[in-house]
């Protein structure tokens, strides 16, 4: 950063300042299904930052409550959801490209409505497609947990980034967060516990158990029977 004491600062001295990603991007090789499904399904199910700010009802055609994922992976986990919860709509975003495209192969494949994606940066998509108090729940679910120290600035759940994601949730709306890396989960619930404007929904303050909507992963099941865990944290917004 510099001579600038934070990022508003920088931008108002016209300098431009790389950002910390929470992500290295690997440009994987579509398979020949997930490239025919970009190309058949991103005309309808596709969502680009150069939209602006979307209008839900115009996007789904209904008002019904919207549910954000960031970093959908494989999108299997997503589709699911969406599947099982059609009174719901669901966004998902994700950069690398053979996710998206493993994700629409199997939303279309299930005749799923109700789920539009976007391959991108999170934080971007936040800032300037989604409407403040818009969101009923936002997703995270095993983000990368920068198990390094000197790479922890890297992890996305931040009093900077819970901040901004805060605005985006309608009051009452939770942010899920799920991790097999204990230490991020010891992080999390340090990074949300500090934040007045939400509150834990869990009974002991700490962690809840996983809920029915959140499907299990076959990486996840894999984990559980050599022993790991695995941490979810619920948090509602208050104000």
């Amino acid at each position: 950063m510099g001579q600038f004491k934070n990022q508003a600062e920088a931008e108002a001295a016209g300098v431009y300042v790389s950002k910390v990603k929470s992500y290295v991007k690997r440009e994987g090789r579509l398979t020949k299904g997930q490239a025919r499904a970009l190309e058949k399904c991103w005309p309808t199910m596709g969502l680009t930052v150069d939209q602006g700010l979307l209008n839900f009802s115009e996007v789904f055609g209904n008002d019904n409550p919207v549910v954000l994922e960031i970093g959908f992976g494989m999108g299997k986990s997503l589709v699911e959801m969406a599947a099982a919860a059609p009174e719901l709509n669901f966004i998902g975003i994700e950069v690398h490209r053979p996710g998206v495209g493993a994700c629409l192969s199997d939303a279309d494949a299930a005749e799923i409505t109700n789920l539009r994606v976007f391959e991108h940066d999170a934080v971007e998509v936040l800032a300037e497609c989604i409407a403040d108090n818009s969101l009923h729940r936002v997703q995270l679910y095993f983000p990368d947990p920068w198990h390094k120290k000197r790479h922890h600035k890297r992890r996305l759940v931040q009093p900077e980034f819970v901040e901004k994601l805060r605005l985006k949730l309608s009051i009452g709306g939770t942010f899920h967060m799920a991790t097999d890396w204990e230490p991020y989960a010891e992080h999390m619930l340090e990074v949300m516990q500090a934040s007045k404007n939400f509150t834990n929904t869990s009974a002991s303050n700490d962690y809840v158990p996983r809920p029915d909507y959140r499907p299990i992963t076959k990486f996840e099941t894999r984990g559980q029977k050599l022993g790991h865990g695995v941490w979810d944290l619920i948090y509602s917004r208050v104000s």
